[in-house]
């Protein structure tokens, strides 16, 4: 896997690290599992979305890395990751401290009026495009110090919108640290060295667990995970790095990392086995940094805690990173190569 080094790293306002003991998450009307603006009930909504997915058949999203060789360098990234750090799923149920956790999804299935957004990294974020529904949820509840990430899925015109460090201002507009708008049809990545509203500059959307997927059984894609410290570096398909040193021995942004085969995983409750099978299929992929091992996934009341908690008695070392270069059929696209 070839690293690809920006010539001057961009800075961007420091993310918090958290390691909150329990993991929770609120129900939201405007949810993948909920009732949607239109009305629809969660059985409307599910069929309304398969005719937007939120990543296409042949995308790095929906790869299979479980035959894939082993990062050479895989023995030194879990070390600098974490190899005695817990697995941590970043999403549940219930509130802690009067807070949700987990990354809202803002579900829109009718067109809205366009949203005025402006950007503290307005040379790396869209300029226009985002219909961001006046309710829409913000990442940790509106009086978050957190990543305040808002995710729009659009279904009606299958897009995702999606802002870092939102702030709402009135009426139809937002103020936001970075943001992007990705079209969920198309390959199409950002242009080289640009950020999203993840370091990594990739979508959010594609990479939560949401709950009805686990629910049902399986978990078809990759999952954004967080890591520590990241090298200066980033490979296919991130776009841009975060870096906090030129270390070889960090993570770039982009690293694939899997669940080791080996790991037993035939005793876990059926949300937490969704999910642990799901890493070891298609793995987790280096989005941003934050706490290590965190995995993340969308608020839903329907998450069982007690469940969940089983996927921490995994660590750092049950994982390996994954030599993925062979899935890139062009730098500037998501597609992966044909089989």
């Amino acid at each position: 896997m070839t690293a690809q080094r920006a010539g001057v790293p961009l800075t961007r306002p420091a993310r918090r690290l958290r390691a909150v003991a329990t993991v929770l998450a609120v129900a939201s009307a405007c949810l993948v599992s909920g009732h949607t603006d239109s009305g629809r009930t969660a059985a409307e909504a599910a069929a309304a979305a398969a005719d937007c997915e939120t990543a296409l058949p042949d995308s790095f999203w929906r790869a299979p890395v479980d035959t894939l060789p082993v990062h050479p360098d895989s023995a030194r990234y879990l070390s600098s990751i974490g190899a005695a750090a817990p697995l941590h799923p970043d999403f549940g149920s219930g509130l802690v401290d009067g807070m949700p956790i987990g990354i809202p999804i803002t579900v829109s299935d009718t067109a809205v009026p366009e949203s005025k957004v402006t950007f503290d990294i307005a040379e790396e974020s869209d300029p226009s495009g985002y219909r961001i529904p006046q309710n829409a949820r913000i990442e940790n509840g509106p009086a978050s110090d957190g990543d305040r990430h808002v995710v729009v899925w659009d279904r009606d015109s299958c897009k995702s919108y999606e802002l870092w460090d939102a702030e709402p201002r009135g009426g139809n507009a937002w103020h936001a640290g970075g943001g992007a708008v990705f079209d969920l049809r198309s390959h199409q990545l950002r242009p080289d060295g640009w950020t999203s509203a993840d370091a990594a500059g990739l979508a959010v959307l594609p990479g939560l667990v949401r709950y009805d997927e686990a629910a049902s059984g399986q978990v078809d894609h990759a999952i954004r995970i967080t890591v520590p410290r990241s090298d200066q570096s980033y490979v296919w398909p991130a776009r841009h790095q975060a870096g906090a040193a030129a270390d070889p021995a960090l993570p770039p942004m982009g690293l694939r990392l899997r669940l080791k085969s080996s790991v037993d995983t035939s005793n876990l409750a059926p949300q937490a086995k969704a999910v642990a099978e799901a890493l070891k299929k298609y793995g987790a992929i280096v989005a941003d940094n934050g706490s290590a091992w965190f995995i993340s996934g969308e608020e839903n009341s329907g998450w069982d805690n007690s469940q969940l908690a089983g996927l921490k008695a995994f660590k750092g070392s049950d994982f390996e990173a994954v030599d993925a270069s062979g899935l890139q059929q062009s730098p500037d696209s998501g597609a992966v190569a044909p089989k």
